[in-house]
């Protein structure tokens, strides 16, 4: 879905989120209270520039406006792929992205992330799938990696990988896929408005997904060695 039609959707016509270039950044009023809207658009790979321009929106919603909700509207292709970015530390300004959500959900900021086209790897990972909660609108798009591109890192057959993905969430992409494995908390669909409503009023104060993913047979595992960790000796 195009970014400014969903914002129409969502906050009016005069909804006050502006683009500049693939960034996204805004206040708009929801139900008479306001709310920082942050994010990307035209699938942007996510490179030092664009994830610093995001930390800085973050930590200044954190320093005027303590307590505001963050809703983080996501379209990403994953980390950009230049030499350049590489070389001034992409890897850092990732983490720090990272590091500033986690502070607004430390210092009481409700950070809810909404998947309304693509997410993929590492542009996902630092930003909604460290909120609160992540939903997303049914048509998008969502992987870590293509199987191709698995098959190669892990040096097993495509057609394994393939045939893993059938039964299998873990190894398949797709937006179900991720909210099997409890990535995606749940699909926005109907009335818009609403289910940001819903959004806000139960976000998570404690990371669910391992649960979320247990109970809906996605990733079945995690949630039990989590707690095996936590009662070690």
């Amino acid at each position: 879905m195009d970014w400014n039609l969903l914002a129409t959707q969502l906050f009016g016509v005069t909804h006050g989120i502006v683009r500049e270039g693939d960034f996204l950044r805004g206040t708009v009023e929801f139900d008479g209270e306001p709310l920082t809207v942050i994010g990307t658009t035209a699938h942007a790979p996510i490179g030092v520039q664009l994830a610093l321009a995001q930390a800085r929106a973050v930590l200044d919603t954190i320093a005027q406006h303590p307590g505001r909700a963050i809703l983080l509207l996501i379209d990403t292709q994953g980390q950009q792929l230049r030499r350049r970015d590489e070389l001034l530390g992409i890897n850092r300004a990732m983490a720090h992205l990272g590091l500033c959500l986690d502070l607004a959900r430390r210092r009481g900021h409700r950070v809810l992330g909404l998947v309304y086209d693509q997410a993929l790897s590492g542009g996902f990972i630092t930003s909604g799938l460290i909120a609160d909660a992540c939903d997303a609108l049914p048509e998008a798009e969502i992987r870590v990696m293509r199987l191709p591109a698995m098959a190669r890192v892990t040096k097993l057959p495509e057609a394994m990988l393939a045939e893993l993905s059938e039964s299998n969430p873990v190894f398949a992409p797709g937006v179900g896929n991720y909210v099997a494995m409890g990535g995606v908390r749940r699909l926005w669909q109907g009335d818009l408005a609403q289910a940001l409503r819903e959004a806000l009023d139960d976000a998570p104060t404690q990371d669910r997904r391992a649960e979320d993913g247990a109970a809906r047979g996605g990733r079945r595992l995690a949630a039990s060695v989590v707690q095996q960790v936590l009662d070690a000796p």
